[in-house]
């Protein structure tokens, strides 16, 4: 393999390109042309660069109307985010962050097609929630520039992002991560390489152990997430937050954690797979645990197996 020299100074453009222009895509790209950057979002598709569009639009009238964002800033935001559907935009960027699904393969793909345009002194990260950084860097010339920058959902009301750094992961990129998530106004918190990282391996297995709960007919999906907001404190159940997080996601960060610990304690219950299997995957389907159709949050039908 290659390995480039990142030891000199890092790029220090002002341009973006972020591959992946779903949830998790449109929410990265709009906290980066919100900082100031040049935002170029790859999408595969008229629908999906539309749906991205909508939702970065929607979420800052949100944050206009509640005041957390000026007006001229908002508008200044949306006008820094522009489409592209080819790989030459990478050749400008001085970060380039992939946010795809949650798929090696997928992944695999989209690393070895930017592989061919990356500038010799940019950035790369990932927006993994549990595939191994070490395992996915491989996929570049110069696994050396690879850096996990997990965001999490919604983006840009989130604070946190989980900076995850492989065998490979040079210094040099590790520290300009740090100073990139800083200048976009998150907090970043630096983690080993590892299966689920930090929040993912705490998260998700509380997460399932709710959905074992439900398919045992303990208690009701709303007696659930009650009992853990009212008595954990939680700001959110653990069955809405399957619904925000997607339970497509959820699904596939267990089965990442078993097959890479081989720890029976992370095996996804039965109807967490069952929900994935009858296409309900949560608020972005508008059909998950609870129904959002109405305004108001109401359970849908259980499935029948």
């Amino acid at each position: 393999m290659l390995y480039l020299n990142l030891e000199n100074k890092l790029s220090d453009n002002n341009k973006v390109v972020i591959v992946g222009a779903g949830t998790m895509g449109a929410g990265i790209a709009q906290v980066f042309s919100l900082s100031g950057y040049d935002v170029s979002l790859y999408a595969t598709s008229e629908r999906s660069k539309n749906g991205a569009l909508a939702s970065i639009r929607s979420s800052l009238e949100r944050l206009c109307k509640k005041g957390i964002v000026e007006q001229g800033a908002a508008e200044g935001a949306l006008s820094r985010v522009k489409f592209v559907n080819h790989w030459e935009a990478i050749a400008e960027a001085g970060v380039v962050i992939e946010a795809v699904p949650e798929s090696i393969e997928v992944k695999k793909t989209v690393l070895e097609a930017c592989d061919n345009y990356l500038r010799p002194d940019a950035l790369v990260g990932t927006n993994t929630s549990s595939i191994s950084i070490t395992r996915l860097a491989c996929f570049l010339s110069d696994p050396s520039r690879l850096v996990g920058l997990h965001f999490f959902n919604p983006a840009p009301l989130m604070s946190l992002v989980e900076l995850v750094v492989g065998v490979h992961t040079s210094p040099t990129i590790k520290e300009g991560a740090v100073r990139l998530i800083e200048k976009v106004g998150k907090v970043p918190i630096v983690v080993q390489n590892s299966p689920g990282f930090v929040v993912n391996r705490m998260l998700c297995p509380m997460i399932n152990e709710a959905f074992f709960i439900l398919g045992q007919g303990v208690a009701s999906a709303e007696e659930i997430d009650q009992g853990m907001k009212l008595g954990c404190n939680h700001p959110i159940g653990p069955l809405g937050l399957a619904d925000l997080i997607g339970l497509d996601v959820l699904l596939s960060i267990m089965d990442v954690l078993l097959e890479q610990t081989g720890d029976s304690k992370y095996r996804a219950a039965p109807l967490l797979r069952e929900f994935v299997d009858a296409g309900m995957l949560g608020r972005k389907v508008f059909r998950g645990v609870f129904s959002y159709e109405e305004a108001s949050k109401t359970p849908i039908q259980r499935v029948a197996f």
